[in-house]
């Protein structure tokens, strides 16, 4: 019975949830974990919550980090609800499971004037000099991923109405409003890119290499640690680290929360509140620098 419901599951998370096949993959690990631990004997069907936090207390015992847990949890509660709506089961036995408390980290941010530097101080009298800056701009100026950069089309930009059409995690599509400036240095790149060689099924894509392809996430990565260390920034940076910067920006100038969970193509409005942490620690830090309360005296 087991076999032919993780068949219709892994179905249904490919169909009808859209996910990518590590994404699958890694949830039927976890169910495997699961299966493993209850034994041959049993069907995952059969799974009671005192089963769970036997599960649980076990991955603790073994030196599974919290992070790792609640990332495990998420999985099996995904299984057991299809079981639900299937009809499968009466009641969900995660219900009763609670999420291991995590530590808040919040991610490396930088400020307006550390992203004017990295940008600003592009070199684009070198090859790919405009192609990085355009990438950088467009990077910031809509928050987001790399995967997302990399995989831009024109036939997704539509920029004489300032917006372009991004395709997120799980196919899932979004408009982003894109600025005049992403859009004046992409103008400016589009000289450099004519002048390339490009390779049959890229002519779509909006940034390419020397080599007239696609550019890959890690050589993103390389050129935004590259001109950070430029431009004298030592902390660790990643293209991600300018999606943050973008949200925490938008939040500080007075951004309705759900306007950017919608820009960053976030599902749940849980995954964007963790920028109203980061805004809170702005403020204090503000308050703190600038309140006559708290300035030092002769």
């Amino acid at each position: 019975m087991a076999t032919i419901w993780l068949k219709k599951y892994t179905a249904y998370l490919k169909l009808e949830k859209s996910l990518s096949g590590n994404t699958v993959s890694s949830y039927l690990e976890d169910l495997q974990k699961l299966m493993v631990f209850i034994g041959d004997e049993r069907d995952l069907t059969t799974v009671t919550a005192s089963d769970l936090e036997c599960f649980f207390a076990q991955l603790r015992d073994i030196g599974i980090q919290a992070r790792s847990q609640a990332r495990i949890l998420s999985g099996l509660k995904s299984f057991f609800r299809f079981l639900l709506v299937e009809n499968v089961l009466e009641s969900d036995p995660t219900e009763r499971i609670d999420a291991p408390r995590l530590g808040r980290h919040l991610p490396e941010v930088l400020s307006l004037n550390e992203i004017d530097a990295i940008i600003g101080g592009i070199d684009c009298s070198k090859k790919e000099g405009q192609r990085n800056k355009a990438m950088l701009e467009t990077l910031y100026s809509c928050g987001l991923r790399v995967s997302e950069l990399v995989n831009l089309k024109f036939s997704q930009c539509y920029f004489n109405d300032e917006y372009i059409l991004v395709e997120g995690k799980g196919c899932k599509q979004r408009l982003v409003p894109i600025s005049h400036r992403a859009i004046h240095e992409i103008d400016l790149w589009l000289e450099d890119r004519s002048a390339l060689n490009i390779k049959k099924g890229n002519e779509d894509y909006v940034f390419l290499n020397r080599n007239g392809v696609v550019l890959t996430r890690s050589m993103v990565f390389r050129i935004v640690q590259f001109q950070a260390g430029m431009a004298g920034i030592r902390r660790t940076i990643s293209p991600h680290t300018f999606r943050h910067s973008f949200a925490t920006h938008l939040l500080e100038g007075g951004a309705n929360l759900r306007v950017i969970q919608q820009m960053l193509g976030h599902e749940s409005i849980q995954t964007t509140e963790i920028y109203t942490h980061m805004d809170k620690t702005f403020l204090r830090e503000q308050i703190l620098s600038f309140h006559p309360r708290n300035q030092k005296t002769g």
